[in-house]
């Protein structure tokens, strides 16, 4: 498991940072069912942590022999289990299962811009938490191949138009092209996207 740490801010600049951060989301109200498209319900968690004064956040990439998204690069998350009336909770369990993240270790500090998905029909709703540097991950065997982390600084820089190709049907679309680690698309980049525009004035002045 991924060792605990405290959800409970350690120092006065970074106090500063985590209420800088909250001010720039949305609020957690804002993740509510039914609020865009999409027949399935679910959640993903964008943790982010400060190391050596920058933004970092987790993603992971699917194994490549799963039936669905193989080997993409996403958000830790999934659908809604029944019983789960707060999509928090399916963000936290999920990211848990995922990678090994306790719950325990996440200060949840507000929400991202909902976005559909076209092929699946997954309305996912990203929450943002804040978690301690150094963890040590557990990915998940069966669905995670490797657990990636990567500063916002550097994600930034990787953006790109590019031309896909999904089903025959070629589109241009925003990615992140990661040198050698694949190639983020779709609705992660779409929530990829929204983080760096909400927290673009911030990434070089974390935990200052």
């Amino acid at each position: 498991m991924a060792r605990s740490c405290s959800t409970s801010v350690s120092s006065a600049s970074s106090s500063l940072t985590s209420q800088a951060l909250q001010a720039a989301l949305r609020e957690p109200a804002g993740a509510r069912p039914g609020h865009i498209h999409g027949r399935i319900q679910a959640a993903v968690l964008v943790a982010l942590y400060i190391d050596a004064g920058e933004l970092h956040t987790v993603f992971t990439r699917r194994r490549a022999d799963l039936r669905r998204h193989p080997g993409e690069i996403s958000f830790p998350g999934g659908r809604r289990d029944d019983g789960e009336h707060d999509l928090s909770v399916t963000a936290l369990r999920e990211a848990e299962e995922e990678i090994g993240l306790p719950r325990s270790a996440v200060r949840l500090l507000g929400t991202l811009t909902p976005t559909p998905t076209v092929a699946t029909s997954f309305a996912i709703h990203p929450f943002v938490g804040l978690i301690e540097p150094g963890l040590r991950w557990t990915p998940s065997p069966i669905e995670v191949d490797e657990v990636l982390e990567l500063g916002l600084a550097d994600l930034r820089a990787a953006h790109e138009r590019r031309r896909m190709l999904i089903r025959g049907i070629p589109f241009r679309s925003d990615v992140y092209a990661l040198a050698g680690r694949g190639v983020i698309w779709g609705a992660t980049a779409r929530i990829a996207s929204d983080l760096l525009e909400r927290l673009g004035p911030l990434l070089h002045g974390a935990g200052r």
